[in-house]
């Protein structure tokens, strides 16, 4: 019998876009709509309802002392934690500045830095506290966004791929930018999720799902390099939307360590 749960929407540090995914999706919700309390969705209705939730989903990165606190008590009111989107599962694209010095930035920006608040990193919501599960992507797919939410009215487990892009490639009969044009792509390592959208339209994927299981980067960087990609082109690739996941981080850390030697 399908459970009828109170629902709560969080954001930290992020362009909003996974919460829009699931304004998008209230077509598609509209069948487990009654099974639904919206209780807490500020993008969505000024009404706010406390806590606690059965499920929380979690937009954005930690970049604050702030942020940091606001997490530990958002996980106390819910029962299940969901970080949805690359913000919240890896850091996001903010997490670039955890290879720089944050009080550059900050004097760059900001007219009186003394005023500003921040952490020197930007991490996932997961460095913080226990997370149930995570919905990847930037943003997130609006029919693994309705399955997460489904499975939790049903009570099952949800239905998320695990392969890589390269599947969704071959699915829709597109032919593999990295074999036939050369083109440096990290959807052998990427999780599927988006539909292959790059490189059906002739670009290499940008890893915006984020590693897959396994992922072995030493092993596609090191063809990639053989075959003439310098290694400062390589760690922009593995330093964009997911730069803070471990195997992502690896990787471009040993590439720019080894442009050093």
């Amino acid at each position: 019998m399908a459970a009828h749960l109170r629902l709560g929407v969080f954001k930290f540090a992020s362009c909003d876009g996974c919460q829009l995914q699931l304004l998008d999706a209230q077509g598609k919700l509209l069948e487990i709509a009654r099974h639904l309390d919206i209780a807490h969705f500020p993008e969505a209705r000024s009404a706010v309802g406390e806590g606690p939730y059965d499920i929380g989903l979690v937009e954005g990165s930690i970049t604050t002392p702030a942020d940091a606190e606001r997490i530990q008590e958002i996980r106390r009111q819910c029962r299940y934690l969901v970080t949805i989107g690359a913000c919240a599962t890896s850091g996001g694209i903010q997490a670039l500045r955890n290879w720089g010095q944050i009080d550059s930035f900050v004097s760059a920006v900001y007219a009186t830095p003394a005023f500003i608040s921040t952490l020197a990193t930007s991490t996932p919501i997961a460095d913080h506290v226990p997370v149930d599960f995570e919905l990847r992507g930037c943003p997130i797919d609006v029919r693994q966004l309705v399955e997460l939410i489904t499975s939790f009215v049903l009570g099952r487990k949800p239905r998320v791929p695990s392969t890589s892009v390269c599947v969704e490639c071959k699915a829709r009969g597109t032919v593999c930018v990295a074999v036939a044009q050369g083109i440096p792509c990290l959807g052998p390592v990427t999780q599927a999720g988006c539909g292959a959208i790059c490189p059906a339209h002739g670009r290499e994927c940008f890893g915006c799902f984020g590693p897959s299981e396994p992922a072995n980067l030493v092993s596609l960087t090191g063809q990639y390099e053989r075959q003439g990609t310098p290694p400062e082109q390589l760690i922009r690739l593995t330093r964009s939307f997911n730069a803070q996941s471990p195997a992502f981080r690896a990787e471009s850390d040993r590439l720019e360590g080894a442009s050093h030697e």
